[in-house]
């Protein structure tokens, strides 16, 4: 077996387990942003859980580096991985790709494409529009002038930065939200164009069936 081989036999028994850390990741964070008074041994048990999934996703993702044969190549084609590995709240991008990888392993897909394409944009868009409303809250709720006081704000402001909309009512005063607004916007539009795309392709196989027939 050579070490292409391993390295893909690596991530296929990895898959179950980064899906399940990058799951529990998100709800260790979410833990310590949301709930106020948490006492000093509740805080370090989740402190200890975000570092140890952190510390999870380096692992696998150095273990493929070693693994993988040309390891120029392997960063330069698994960038978004490198991504994700340094800034683990967009675990979720990640997250939906691994979903998606096991679910192409049946022989007969659940869903047509577009419908895979629209259901895991949907996803992408829930799990990362969460991960940055808590970002922003966590960084912006005790910032002088800023308007993000309670998680609903961050909530709205994460749905409206999103879909391309920003009404400016919610917007972030501090460098770190600032920086999570940028990313969540460049999201927004890759996200806005796979929906707009699938949908018209979708529509187009349809009609051209039909007229077929």
């Amino acid at each position: 077996m050579d070490r292409e081989q391993r390295r893909r036999e690596w991530e296929r028994a990895a898959e179950p387990y980064l899906l399940a850390a990058s799951l529990l990741f998100l709800a260790s964070y979410a833990v310590q942003v949301l709930v106020p008074g948490l006492s000093p041994g509740w805080q370090t048990f989740w402190a200890l859980v975000t570092v140890g999934t952190w510390g999870l996703f380096v692992a696998e993702y150095l273990a493929r580096l070693l693994l993988s044969d040309d390891r120029r190549r392997f960063v330069r084609t698994h960038w978004l991985d490198l991504i994700v590995t340094v800034l683990p709240l967009l675990r979720p991008l990640r997250l939906v790709e691994t979903h998606d990888r096991m679910q192409r392993r049946r022989d007969h897909p659940r869903l047509a494409l577009e419908a895979r394409v629209m259901a895991y944009t949907g996803l992408t868009a829930l799990l990362l529009g969460f991960a940055a409303s808590l970002a922003v809250y966590h960084d912006e709720r005790h910032a002088p002038g800023s308007t993000v006081r309670t998680f609903g704000d961050a909530v709205w402001w994460a749905c409206s930065t999103l879909t391309t909309t920003g009404y400016g009512d919610i917007t972030p005063v501090t460098a770190r939200g600032r920086v999570t607004g940028a990313v969540l916007m460049f999201v927004g539009v890759a996200l806005v164009g796979a929906v707009v795309g699938s949908f018209s392709s979708w529509l187009v196989r349809r009609f051209r069936r039909e007229g077929e027939t």
